[in-house]
């Protein structure tokens, strides 16, 4: 029951982890997740059935009592192997409010079954009797009910478990063989005990879930890592936003280099999300924020340019420069544009390379190069992947300032352009097409998802299904 409570639960705020404490109402989340009603409801569902399959055939404590039987005398009854057979629910909710999460099973029933067993004396019968069998039992109007609270608690999860509990509302025996005065023993002495027992096994299997489930949101790593090149930051941002119809958690969302160490970025995001599409029809929404893309796209672009590579482009830097090491200042000389549209975005970039020479210790800088790049970019989902494929548009480039003459623009022009569209805008693409990990829980698939444009966000909207427990179990590679 553990391990099912927290994968639903994990479901139900479906995202990983979080940010500092003293940090969350200063930082930004550029990814933004939000749980539908659609989606609750199979959450809960999904709940409800792995809960079901972790009760059944779990067997209650043994019941003993010795009774007084009218001219048969004192009887000692023992009930042994008490167990639930099996849940059928009749009835199910799940709510949001403005703190907590509340999921409701009602009028529910269960059958179950177990072994009696008694022996007694009297005066009457000196000699003791004794008899053994087995019962089933019928559990009516069975109503169970949790509300738990989600906060974002030092820089991790906290899952904190408000109430809880399970009333049995009814049950009937049936005794198969047995004395006729059993019966009514059974029903009289034991029916309050049995119904007991039901609802502090559930009760006790809905806290223990509960505890693990805190633990390992607590343990949850931070970042997510893609390959050699960067890791995207998945700390959540904020506490969750609960309304009586969905649940919205924002991540931090950013790309940075492998080697760097994760800190606030100067990011603005802009506008809060809305959603274009009249609603959400959709179990979840994840939406990105463009300085999503913005953050990748300088992380690969600054790993890819290689220092070597400029000296054979730029002659004079070679020739006064052969033996010293060269290195490169990549910033953009003003923020990128980006314009999102309804079929993709598209982005002018604005970036001065400024060359420096490392001569006897000392950093010189020699020359700065200025290059516009214009192009587009389309989005699509394969499998719980964000992938997508650039198209340059166009380029230029051009001379800033030197200090190793006039260089030969219309060369460094012509050879960068094949570099681009050779080089780096395939491999670019070879890495969109491999794309990054939506937040989505390890043992769940994005169904029938589709892509959605409202500036300056991009959504996907989709259904969720289970892949099945081996999947589940699955866990990725992270990078804490």
């Amino acid at each position: 029951m553990a391990s099912t409570i927290f994968f639903l639960l994990l479901l139900l705020s479906l995202l990983l982890i979080p940010s500092s404490g003293d940090l969350q109402h200063q930082e930004e989340g550029f990814i933004s997740v939000v749980i539908s009603d659609k989606g609750l409801d199979f959450a809960k569902d999904f709940l409800i059935e792995k809960a079901i399959a972790s009760i059944v055939v779990s067997q209650l404590p043994q019941i003993e009592k010795s009774v007084q039987v009218p001219l048969v005398g004192k009887a000692k009854v023992v009930l042994s192997d008490i167990t639930i057979q099996g849940i059928q629910v009749n009835s199910s909710s799940v709510k949001t409010g403005d703190t907590s999460i509340v999921l409701v099973v009602s009028g529910a029933t269960a059958n179950m079954s177990f072994n009696w067993r008694y022996s007694c004396s009297s005066w009457l019968i000196p000699i003791g009797i004794s008899d053994s069998g087995t019962a089933t039992v019928e559990v009516e109007d069975m109503q169970v009910g949790l509300t738990v609270n989600l906060r974002n608690q030092e820089g991790t999860l906290k899952l904190i478990l408000l109430d809880y509990g399970c009333d049995v509302g009814d049950l009937s025996i049936k005794l198969n063989g047995g004395a006729a005065w059993l019966y009514q023993v059974l029903v009289d002495a034991f029916e309050g005990n049995i119904a007991s027992a039901v609802e502090e096994v559930i009760s006790k299997k809905i806290k223990e879930g509960i505890a693990t489930l805190d633990n390992l949101l607590q343990s949850l790593p931070k970042t997510i890592s893609l390959d050699k090149t960067a890791v995207l930051n998945v700390t959540f941002v904020d506490n969750l936003v609960l309304s009586n119809s969905s649940i919205e958690i924002q991540i931090n969302g950013l790309f940075s280099g492998t080697n760097e160490v994760l800190v606030p970025q100067v990011y603005h995001r802009g506008l809060d999300i809305s959603d274009s599409s009249g609603g959400l029809p959709k179990m979840i929404k994840v939406s990105l924020h463009e300085d999503v893309f913005k953050s990748a796209s300088l992380v690969y672009f600054t790993a890819l340019l290689n220092t070597a590579e400029w000296r054979f482009l730029i002659p004079q830097l070679y020739k006064q420069y052969p033996n010293d090491d060269i290195s490169l200042n990549i910033s953009a000389s003003s923020p990128p544009v980006i314009d999102v549209t309804n079929k993709d975005m598209d982005a002018t970039l604005f970036i001065d390379i400024t060359i420096y020479v490392l001569e006897a210790g000392e950093v010189i800088p020699i020359a700065c190069i200025s290059v516009d790049i214009s192009a587009s970019c389309a989005v699509d989902i394969v499998g719980n992947n964000l992938t997508g494929w650039l198209k340059l548009r166009k380029f230029s480039t051009y001379l800033k300032w030197s200090k190793i003459g006039k260089l030969h623009m219309h060369v460094i022009q012509s050879v960068t352009s094949t570099v681009l569209k050779t080089v780096l805008i395939p491999y670019l693409n070879s890495q969109l097409k491999r794309g990054f990990p939506l937040p989505i829980v390890n043992g769940f698939a994005l169904e029938n998802a589709r892509v959605l444009y409202a500036q300056p966000w991009i959504a996907v909207c989709s259904d969720v299904s289970f892949l099945g427990e081996y999947h589940l179990r699955q866990l990725p590679t992270y990078v804490s």
